[in-house]
């Protein structure tokens, strides 16, 4: 018996390096299947195919339904242990539902009606079958990207190539002829899809006569991926569904979404997309009670109007299907509720998702409170000074005080300029709609070229610094730009420490911060430089304007992204791109990074003033 038992351990372990080897190599087609199923799928819904062309495509997704099957029952039955520490209970349901497509192999169609019956007609249907290979393709492409973070990558790099992947695949996609009335160009196909997975907003080509409906849910799905960002949805699917991931890619994960420590770092993904849809599905509940039966559009239409403008102002796209903007005469006139339904989505958006969780915490401190209160009729009088954190802090703070500005300043310059003819309440509205949407929205209700100097000016400084770090928002951060002034002032009040709130600031994000703020001016005088060597015909000032617009990821315009040639779009591509990944991010992506000494130089000072 100890012989026998010596020699099956020898043959396991013998065999299970060779087990190993041919899971990966299955792994690897399915990575390839998954990526054929997609293809499939877009080829179908975004061409007018042949009934040979649709057979074909069928035999591609039994081929693709074959593979899945084939390397998760090879798994379960050769890595049994290691497949039910991985997968969770939402996998093994996946899992059983994809071996339910086997029924109507295995058995007949039934030939008396009945619940059996449509049982089994679903379970043969093409909708079911193509959703659930979806779901799995999704899965394991998430997976396989949040694996390749193990490899000791630069997350950096991963992140910026996961975007770049994002854009070239809409580019494809709103090139498809369904997608638009009367084709595209690539570099009109490749800006727009840059601009929306940057959620910026600036478009080469009038949105709404180009794109058909098609058209339109590519771009909102590119806006909703640009806006919760490409690695949150990935390791949000890798980790929620495919278990248990290495130590290292949940480092690098939890560092890309400030996640507080390893054991809230699901909680935190799930924090970012509940929020999210949470949010988008109240706003898209407002802006349609707003809009109700007043815009001569069906319910089906109005369901999806709300939707499109909830989705792009929390994700501070600044896209519209409406001809103008949001400056079109169906809102313009009686809708004030709509535009502050879409401002206050754009700051919801644009303080970050660290701030939401915290205001989260924040409000169910205060209801444990109350609730206490009404079981016990003792009121709890213990003191919480710390439940705002600092970033929290900063961030409302900083805000509120651009806002506040902003709306008094643009209302005091445009009163009677390009807000001349309305109500006060259109004016305060408008004044209001138009210092928020440059933190970083892009939508427009008046045409910015009958705007003054001065609130141009305005505007360019509002795109600059932009929203809060870990939002939708772009520009160098209100945090950056916070601690850039805080440093300032410490500088001129003769201080060694940066302090505010009773806390010190850290040296790494003061110098972060100045980092952001020199490499952001220096990137925004590289590009005005070239587009004034382009574009000799525009003004410095649109230039400046377009350039900060796409760096900050705003998408406002003063009517100049429509006249540019083909190089000076895909230079403004380029700048929505470097404004989404980020600068810092981007420069640690490309440049190598210098390993730590153990010593240090003799300190030497530099006159400065």
């Amino acid at each position: 018996m100890k012989i026998y038992h010596k020699f099956f351990l020898y043959q396991n372990k013998w065999i299970h390096p060779y087990i190993r080897i041919f899971l990966a190599g299955m792994t690897y087609i399915a990575y390839l299947a998954s990526i054929l199923l997609i293809v499939g799928v877009v080829y179908e819904h975004g061409f007018t195919i042949s009934e040979h062309e649709s057979q074909q495509l069928q035999h591609l997704y039994q081929l693709v339904w074959g593979v899945f099957l084939t390397e998760i029952t090879l798994r379960i039955l050769l890595e049994y242990q290691d497949t039910k520490r991985k997968f969770n209970r939402l996998t093994w349901v996946l899992t059983i539902l994809l071996y339910l497509t086997l029924i109507p192999v295995i058995f007949h169609r039934p030939e008396e009606e009945g619940a059996i019956l449509h049982f089994w007609e679903f379970l043969d249907g093409k909708l079911y079958h193509i959703v659930l290979l979806l779901i799995f393709s999704f899965l394991n492409l998430s997976n396989g990207l949040v694996r390749l973070l193990g490899r000791r990558t630069n997350p950096s790099l991963i992140l910026a190539v996961s975007f770049l992947i994002i854009i070239l695949i809409g580019t494809g996609l709103l090139m498809l002829p369904r997608c638009t009335m009367n084709g595209i160009s690539w570099v009109d196909s490749l800006f727009i899809s840059t601009s929306a997975v940057c959620v910026t907003g600036l478009t080469s080509v009038d949105v709404a006569s180009t794109f058909t409906t098609s058209g339109f849910v590519v771009i909102i799905l590119l806006i909703q991926i640009g806006g919760l960002g490409v690695m949150t949805l990935t390791s949000f699917f890798a980790m929620f569904f495919m278990g248990n991931t290495s130590f290292y890619n949940q480092l690098v994960v939890r560092d890309m979404v400030s996640s507080n420590s390893l054991n809230s770092l699901l909680s935190t993904l799930l924090y970012i997309l509940g929020f999210t849809l949470a949010i988008e599905g109240a706003g898209m509940l407002a802006i349609w009670s707003d809009i109700h039966g007043t815009m001569g559009m069906t319910f089906e239409e109005e369901v999806a109007f709300s939707a499109f403008h909830a989705i792009s102002a929390f994700c501070n796209a600044g896209f519209s299907t409406l001809p103008g903007n949001l400056g079109n005469p169906l809102v313009m006139t009686g809708h004030n509720p709509f535009l502050i339904y879409i401002s206050l989505l754009i700051i919801l958006g644009g303080i970050g998702f660290p701030i939401l969780v915290n205001l989260k915490d924040i409000v169910l401190h205060h209801l444990r409170r109350i609730w206490r209160f009404l079981h016990t009729w003792e009121w709890d009088r213990h003191r919480f000074y710390h439940l705002y954190n600092l970033n929290t802090r900063i961030v409302l703070i900083m805000t509120f005080l651009l806002l506040v500005l902003g709306t008094v300043l643009i209302a005091l310059f445009e009163w009677n300029g390009a807000f001349a003819g309305m109500s006060v309440a259109d004016k305060w509205t408008q004044a209001f709609f138009n210092a928020t949407c440059p933190r970083t929205a892009g939508f427009t209700s008046v045409d910015l070229t009958s705007l003054g100097v001065q609130s141009v000016l305005i505007y360019i400084f509002l795109m600059w610094v932009g929203g809060a770090a870990q939002s939708t928002a772009g520009g160098i951060k209100v945090n950056a730009f916070a601690v850039v002034v805080l440093n300032l002032v410490a500088v001129l009040r003769g201080t060694e420490k940066v302090e505010v709130f009773g806390r010190e600031l850290s040296y790494d994000s003061i110098r972060r911060s100045n980092a952001t703020v020199v490499m952001s001016i220096g990137v925004l005088f590289v590009f005005v430089f070239t587009l004034t060597i382009w574009e000799p015909q525009a003004s410095v000032m649109a230039l400046l304007f377009e350039c900060v617009s796409a760096l900050s990821t705003v998408g406002s315009s003063l009517n100049l992204t429509p006249t540019l040639g083909d190089n000076s779009k895909l230079l403004v591509a380029f700048l929505m791109f470097i404004g989404r990944v980020g600068l810092i991010t981007l420069m640690l992506g490309i440049i190598k990074q210098k390993k730590h000494t153990k010593y240090q130089y003799p300190s030497g000072q530099i006159i400065i003033n």
